[in-house]
Parts: C-alpha cells; sequence; structure tokens
C-alpha cells in the first residue's frame, strides 16, 4: 500500500501557552500531540475525547492495561507506550489503521494479538526487551521484520464467516406488455487482474485471499449467481480466458470474446499470458454473434494525431483497449417473437477499461472519444447489410456500453458519454492542445457545434445514482464502473442495488478485496426492454419509427433543440417543434440518431474485424 511521507514527532517539540489577551480575543489553540507522565497507572476515559490527536506520548508510566477505548482515538499515527507494565494488548488496537509508529519497548508482553496484523501502514513496530515468544522474536529481527511479523499475523488472523448479505434487486419499471420487446441481463464487472492484487497495493487483505486461486472461485460464483445473458470483465488475464472464464463459461451455455491490451505484441510469450485486457460473454440460446471488433486507442491516436504531441506523448502511450460485439437478438427472445424468419434485430455490445492515472484526465476523456467515434462507424457498417431490404438506418441497432472507465460521475468523461457532448475547453483536458485532432472524433458526421465535441448516440446510464461506490479500496471509496445503454429502444427495467454501507462498517472492512469479497470493484447488473424499431414508413401522414419510442419529455429537451445530429432523420427540425405539446404517440417524432451516411475526412486507426 503507497504510504504518505511520514515524519515523526519531534522530540524536541516546543509550546507555547496564550496569555489571556489572546484567549480573550478569540484565539483559538491547536495541538495535535499529548504527553502524559508522573508513574501514571490508569489513563482517564476523558482521553477518548480528544479524536483530533496524531500522536500519544505515555511512554515511561506504570500502565499494566490498555483499555480498547484507545481504538476511538482513530487519527494516531504514532503511539508511544514503551516503558510500561503492559502484559497484553486489546484486539481493537487492530482498527488503529492510521499508525505509522507503535513502540511497545520494555514492557512485559508475552503474546501479541493476531489484530496487530491489521495495522497495514505502520512503518515502525517497538518490541525490544518483551519475553516474547522465540519464533516471534526470529520472525521480527529478521530484515525487513516489521514487515513480516504484520503479514504473519494478518494472515492467521481469524475470519469471522459472516454471511455477505444479499444486495437487493431494485425494480423501476414493468415490461411492455403489448408491445413485442425483448428482456436480457447485462453484467459489468473488473475482476481485478492477479498481477495487481499485490500486498502493496491492497496491504489490509490477507496473501491467502489476494491469490488468484482464492479469488477466482468467489469471482465466478458472483458470475454464475448474477446469471446475466451478457457479460462484460476488465482486467482478465489471456491465460485465465481461455483456461477459466471460457472453458467455465461455456459449459453453462456462454459464448465470448476476448481481446489483451496493446502491450501483448511487444512482450515474449511467458508474459503474453499474463497481460489483461477486456472479455464479453453472451448466452448462445439468446444471441448470435455476428461481428467482434477490437480497438486499440494507441493506434487510433497516432492515426489522428494531427501531428499533435499531447496526443503522442500521453494518450499515445497507453496501451488500453475497447471491444465490441455486433449480436443478433433471437427471435423466441422477443416476447411476440418477430414477423418474419427474414427481420432480424442486431445489438451493439462495447466493453472498455480507460486508464487509471486521475493525473491524465484528458487521456480518460479522448480514449472515450475514440471508443465511440469507432462504435459509430462499427454501426453505420452494420446497419448497411442488417436489412438489405431498407435504407440503412444506425439507430435501429442499439448500443449497450459497459465500462470500468476509471472516472467518477462529475467527470468530462460522463458527462461527454451522458451529456452528448463535452466543451473543447473542459477541465479535464488541462488546458492542453488537442484542437487540431478532437474534431477526428466527432460522432456527428466530422461536426461539432459551440467549441464542443458531440456525439448523437443518446446515452444513458443504467445505474444513475443507485450506487454510492463501484470501487471500494481503502484509499478510494467511488463511482467508475458504467453500463449505459442507448435510448429510445433500450431502457432498463431493474438493477441490482449496492451491498449495504453499514455491514461494511460493521465488520470493519477497510477496502476490498477481502476475504468475502474477491474484487475492489462489485459488479453492475441491470435488466435491459429492448423494443423493435417502428417501421419507416408514414401511418395516417405521421411518421412511424425508432424515435416515436420516445417521451414527450426527451423529444423537447434541451439536448434535443441543441444538438442538431440528435435530430430524427426521418423528421424536419421543424416538426420536432411543433410535436412538443402533442400527446406522446401523436408527436412528429424527433430524438432518434442521425443515420445518414456522410463523407467524413477521417482516419480509423487499428480497428479490428473478425467476421
Amino acid at each position: 500500500m503507497p504510504k504518505e511521507k511520514y515524519e515523526p514527532p519531534d522530540p524536541r517539540r516546543c509550546y507555547s501557552i496564550m496569555a489571556p489577551e489572546e484567549v480573550a480575543s478569540g484565539k483559538k489553540s491547536h495541538w495535535a500531540e499529548l504527553e502524559i507522565s508522573g508513574r501514571v497507572r490508569s489513563l482517564s476515559s476523558s482521553l477518548w475525547t480528544f479524536t483530533h490527536l496524531t500522536a500519544l506520548h505515555i511512554q515511561d508510566n506504570n500502565l499494566s492495561r490498555l483499555p480498547p477505548d484507545i481504538s476511538r482515538l482513530p487519527h494516531l499515527v504514532y503511539l508511544n507506550l514503551s516503558s510500561n507494565k503492559l502484559r497484553s494488548l486489546p484486539a481493537e488496537i487492530g482498527n488503529m489503521v492510521s499508525l505509522r509508529e507503535l513502540l511497545l519497548n520494555n514492557n512485559l508482553l508475552r503474546v501479541l494479538p493476531y489484530e496487530l496484523g491489521r495495522l497495514f501502514q505502520l512503518q515502525t513496530l517497538g518490541l525490544k526487551g518483551n519475553p516474547l515468544s522465540q519464533d516471534i522474536l526470529n520472525l521480527y529481527q529478521e530484515p525487513d521484520g516489521t514487515r513480516k511479523l504484520l503479514n504473519y499475523m494478518l494472515d492467521n488472523l481469524a475470519v469471522h464467516p459472516e454471511q455477505l448479505p444479499q444486495r437487493p434487486w431494485i425494480t423501476l419499471r414493468e415490461r411492455d406488455q403489448i408491445n413485442s420487446t425483448a428482456v436480457f441481463t447485462v453484467m459489468c464487472y473488473n475482476v481485478l487482474c492477479d498481477k495487481y492484487a499485490t500486498r502493496q497495493l491492497y496491504g489490509y487483505c490477507p496473501s491467502w485471499a489476494l491469490s488468484w486461486e482464492y479469488r477466482k472461485k468467489g469471482i465466478m460464483e458472483e458470475i454464475t449467481h448474477c446469471d446475466a445473458d451478457i457479460i462484460n470483465l476488465q482486467e482478465v488475464e489471456t491465460e485465465q480466458y481461455y483456461t477459466f472464464f471460457l472453458e467455465t463459461l461455456k459449459e453453462r451455455g456462454y459464448d465470448g470474446y476476448f481481446c489483451p491490451k496493446s502491450r501483448a505484441k511487444l512482450v515474449s510469450e511467458p508474459e503474453r499470458k499474463h497481460v489483461d485486457g477486456c472479455a464479453v460473454f453472451f448466452k448462445t440460446d439468446k444471441f448470435t454473434l455476428v461481428q467482434k471488433h477490437t480497438v486499440e486507442f494507441n493506434q487510433v491516436a497516432m492515426a489522428n494525431s494531427e501531428g499533435s504531441e499531447v496526443m503522442l506523448n500521453r494518450v499515445m502511450t497507453k496501451d488500453n483497449i475497447g471491444v465490441a460485439v455486433l449480436l443478433q437478438v433471437k427471435a423466441d427472445v422477443f416476447s411476440q417473437g418477430l414477423k418474419s424468419s427474414t427481420e432480424r434485430q442486431l445489438i451493439l455490445v462495447a466493453n472498455a477499461h480507460m486508464h487509471w492515472d486521475p493525473e491524465f484526465s484528458d487521456v480518460k476523456l479522448i480514449q472515450t472519444m475514440m471508443f465511440l467515434s469507432e462504435l459509430k462507424s462499427i454501426r453505420e457498417r452494420a446497419s448497411v447489410t442488417s436489412d438489405p431490404g431498407a435504407a440503412p438506418d444506425p439507430s435501429t441497432i442499439p448500443i449497450v456500453l459497459c465500462a470500468d472507465l476509471n472516472s467518477l460521475p462529475d467527470s468530462g468523461v460522463v458527462e461527454y458519454l451522458s451529456n452528448g457532448g463535452v466543451a473543447e475547453n473542459h477541465k479535464d483536458f488541462k488546458e492542453l492542445r488537442y484542437n487540431e485532432c478532437l474534431s477526428n472524433f466527432s460522432c456527428n458526421n466530422g461536426t461539432s457545434g459551440d467549441d464542443s465535441i458531440t456525439h448523437s448516440f443518446q446515452l444513458k446510464s443504467a445505474y444513475e445514482s443507485a450506487m454510492p461506490f463501484t470501487n471500494y479500496t481503502y484509499d478510494f471509496k467511488g463511482v467508475i464502473d458504467y453500463i449505459f445503454i442507448s435510448r429510445p429502444l433500450l431502457s432498463v427495467l431493474g438493477l441490482l442495488g449496492p451491498l449495504d454501507s453499514q455491514w461494511l462498517l460493521d465488520n470493519n472492512i477497510l477496502g476490498c478485496p477481502h476475504p468475502h469479497i474477491p474484487s475492489d470493484h462489485f459488479c453492475l447488473l441491470a435488466q435491459l426492454e429492448l423494443r423493435r424499431p417502428l417501421p419507416s414508413a408514414s401511418l395516417n401522414g405521421i411518421h412511424s419509427h425508432s424515435c416515436l419510442w420516445m417521451s414527450a419529455a426527451e423529444r423537447s429537451s434541451d439536448r434535443l433543440q441543441r444538438l442538431v445530429p440528435v435530430s430524427c432523420q426521418h423528421c424536419p427540425r421543424e416538426d420536432i417543434s411543433r410535436g412538443q405539446n402533442k400527446e406522446e404517440g401523436q408527436e412528429r417524432g424527433g430524438g432518434g440518431e442521425r443515420g445518414e451516411e456522410t463523407a467524413r475526412d477521417r482516419r480509423h486507426g487499428s480497428t479490428q474485424t473478425i467476421r
């Protein structure tokens, strides 16, 4: 676990006492350290009210017992208990995880509580002059003995067999009982690659619970328990995809597609097995694979750099990738089937893992733009062949986008996806000069408006505010994983809710992974409803196509009026305005995604298509 720089207290520290005039003037005192001396035999309970303390000096006293309430001082980084008469330590000392220095020299300690191993940030542990067992002393006296002793104690700390509470299912709406719809579930899950599951990053987790052999069982239990129709996984190790995930899930009726990160091309064969990537699995009794694609962001960046140094130096050097599969929904998945044997419905399922570093918010945003730009091209090409008897209409192929975006809900990445665009001078670009190449990633046929980069996918987060966090570690807790769906053909019927936060607190779970939780991410699971796009023919003078599935509020939204490319390809813009005040279902349309193909002066990067 990376530690903040720790400076021990200065033994020559000095203090000053405020004068009465300073007190009268309202000056506040500040003291973060406290020293107690005088051969003290017991500690007053009022001490535990000083929760602001960062250092406590209680050495050279006559304490024979340390109260468990010591753990009520959560900000202590320094605790000196040397030269007392302590015979034991309370188990609660293991809850003082902010400690960097714990001095217990010259006491009467014969045993140590295994809970001491939970102090994963401890850098200095003083145990000299105690009648401890020889096994403990031998381990402690080895090079890096403090760390080895703490690891030993954590690995042998008994784990309470508490059952993980069930996450609640949140029903948002019922299935359409009138029209023919298809209902399916989608899962998004970062499984934490074995190479990243180290004690340096996750020092609060026992080594046996970090091992892949242990964690993979819990991960597969989670996947099979959710029983999603489409599964999107990030951080899947190449070897584990073929020998574990694909092999296990094929037995359960799935097929899959996987691609490792771009660096797999540059390393040796033994190293290539351990490169992680993204995988998509789907149930073969509900979907048929039509196409599969890989988007390598470094290749797309190189092809569209336009000479931009920041694009080459910041974006091209990252080896993140995205994958996409074009699936055909089988007729019997629809509640009323399909009207003819030649009719078919496609969906585009995309999965990506963006760069992790918070200092590279610009890279994450550009990677997201590149991915949507490539998805637009994939969908446009697919729409040409999806129904040979009809005019190409990409909006009839809805998109399900699952990703570990490594971006919070207030980031430029999520703003871009949710709002349909982001300003070219957005703070996440860090005032770097990307302007020359940003227009290449516009998903509105090469155009952008109001100095912004836009797209016309009409994406909506399936979860919105339902999850307080999707990533839960000691240093970070927040939402960085998402399921986005394209409207109007897709809607959310239900969601898998969050794990009870109180359970995590009650069980002193500092972060994940944990013996009961196999990854540092929590999976997302959404039940989606797919409506068939209505035919493009006119009925009684009213257009009948996919835009009619939109609600009146969606069709009259500010975004719809602001972004011309969001207008329906079948309806003139003025028809949308005239139809805003009519009842839903009688409006003249609007809000569908633009489907006409226009020439773009744009070079595609390494987008591989495997048919």
